[in-house]
């Protein structure tokens, strides 16, 4: 198979990749590990986790029209009730726009199928690398592979975007990257660590969604390792895991948590409920529906990327089945406001994801490898202690903007958590381009940034600028005979480059 354009990775970057690309009349083929596209909003079951502004500024016109569609689908298939300036379906308190993953599915099909109905974008579904063949700075070509038939196919393409959720490419190139923490001596960042710790990487999470039917009994079995995570109490934790304390991410003091509004402490329930039975006419009875992606089921107990495949397995086994047991403690064992124990009409929604366990298709990573690139997104770039103005550093070549606290999550190394400011920020180009690949660009959570600042890099907003950018790099370099390195140190191409990024609805400039 041939095509311009090879996206690994059909997550929001790679989706967004694809249109941006596509658009420009370039053909693309895309892959995915699973049998949904949309990465960290659909198959991983994260809501969109965004910036103040998002309703008037700091996104793409692609990202605007994406979100806008999603509500689209909800005003046009259900009858909804009065609401307020923006219809939030599911009221959550993470976002403005908090929805089933199955609806932004729906949107991101329809967003491609342009290009489906021509040929133009061919998704590969159940479909990973298994081998790259790199030769001196190019990708020459890659082997793929669908993990149910088992058939491989070889792609040649002129220019690849590694948009995976772990920045799998790199290690089958042969490609320099870091994982885990660099040192202060390196980056210099105030909050680095001594000594640089490649295991201290940010736990993963295993989504699952659940509803509330009040006075019904939906319990599932005990799930196996519930005695043990029933019992575990993390030494960076003030109470055991399955509980309803957690540190609070900023303080680190002992944070008291509830699961439904009116309790002792922050409602669990509402932070990413996504749907909002009171806001919705419907001829069935449904409860409200949230995703349970909470303190309590982060899992840092060792990682699923560059360790043995018996490792992966065991940590994909031990984070499902934490989920899990958090479920089963909410139905059996959680403190009742009213002095009672459990809540048994919890239901696993095993419909949402279309699975047989209820758990999301994959792991929520929040940290990937990173390429060594261009250049290193550092804290000074973003901190306010670094900073005089309102935004943070302001690069010549930026590709787009974001906003986001620093927020990194318990890792694997057993460290806590960090969570501290970062004003607006820029997408440097020069944080997307790796310095040993010249046909490379990096889609998802793989670009230069370090352990600290993938912590406001990571969320879907961002991402999806990022993919689009790539793509939209990808058809001006096939367009105007150039590569990616060259349009970044040529001022006259980086000029007309971003020119074309404005013109398709890109924001590099903050409005402040």
């Amino acid at each position: 198979m041939k095509a311009d354009l090879l996206i690994a990775g059909g997550g929001l970057g790679g989706c967004a990749a694809a249109m941006a690309a596509c658009s420009k009349g370039v053909k693309v083929i895309m892959t995915e590990e699973t049998d949904w596209i949309g990465g960290q909003v659909t198959s991983q079951g994260v809501p969109p986790d965004e910036h103040r502004w998002i309703e008037e500024f700091g996104c793409t016109k692609r990202y605007r029209d994406y979100r806008e569609k999603v509500r689209e689908t909800y005003l046009s298939t259900m009858e909804v009730k009065e609401y307020g300036k923006v219809l939030n379906p599911g009221n959550g308190l993470v976002s403005n726009i908090c929805h089933d993953p199955r609806v932004t599915l729906h949107v991101l099909n329809e967003m491609l199928l342009p290009y489906k109905l021509t040929g133009q974008l061919v998704i590969l579904r159940h479909t990973k690398v298994s081998s790259v063949q790199k030769e001196g700075s190019r990708i020459q070509k890659i082997i793929l592979v669908n993990e149910k038939t088992g058939i491989n196919e070889e792609i040649e393409a002129p220019f690849y975007i590694d948009a995976t959720e772990a920045g799998d490419l790199l290690p089958l190139a042969g490609m320099e990257y870091v994982t885990g923490a660099e040192a202060k001596a390196e980056t210099g960042e105030p909050h680095a660590l001594r000594a640089a710790d490649p295991s201290d990487i940010q736990a993963f999470t295993y989504v699952l969604g659940m509803e509330y039917r009040e006075g019904e009994d939906h319990i599932i079995p005990e799930p196996d390792m519930y005695s043990f995570w029933r019992e575990f109490h993390p030494d960076i934790w003030p109470d055991k895991l399955l509980s309803f304390h957690a540190p609070h991410p900023i303080t680190k003091e002992k944070r008291t948590y509830t699961l439904f509004k009116g309790g002792e402490g922050f409602p669990l329930w509402e932070y990413r409920r996504i749907f909002d039975e009171g806001q919705f006419n419907t001829p069935y009875h449904a409860g409200d529906v949230t995703l349970m992606n909470w303190p309590q089921n982060d899992y840092f107990l060792g990682n699923i990327y560059d360790v043995s495949e018996e490792a992966r397995e065991k940590n994909l086994y031990q984070g499902k089945q934490l989920s899990l047991s958090l479920l089963y403690w909410l139905q059996t064992e959680a403190p009742r406001p009213d002095g009672g124990k459990g809540y048994s009409g919890l239901m696993l929604r095993k419909d949402l994801f279309e699975t047989e366990d209820g758990l999301a298709k994959a792991a929520y990573i929040r940290e990937s490898r990173r390429i060594k690139a261009e250049y290193t997104i550092v804290e000074q770039d973003v901190s306010p202690d670094f900073n005089e103005g309102k935004t943070g550093k302001r690069y010549e070549d930026r590709v787009g903007i974001g906003s986001y606290s620093i927020d990194l999550h318990p890792s694997m190394a057993g460290k806590t958590y960090l969570d501290i400011k970062a004003l607006p920020f820029y997408i440097p180009l020069g944080a997307l381009i790796p310095k040993d690949a010249e046909n490379l660009l990096t889609g998802c959570k793989n670009i230069g940034t370090t352990h600290i600042t993938n912590g406001c890099y990571r969320l879907h907003p961002v991402e999806w600028n990022i993919g689009e950018a790539c793509g939209a790099l990808v058809a001006y370099c096939i367009n105007h005979h150039t590569q990616p390195k060259a349009v970044r140190k040529d001022k006259q191409l980086l000029k007309q480059f971003q020119q074309v990024l404005q013109e398709d609805g890109v924001e590099l400039e903050w409005p402040f």
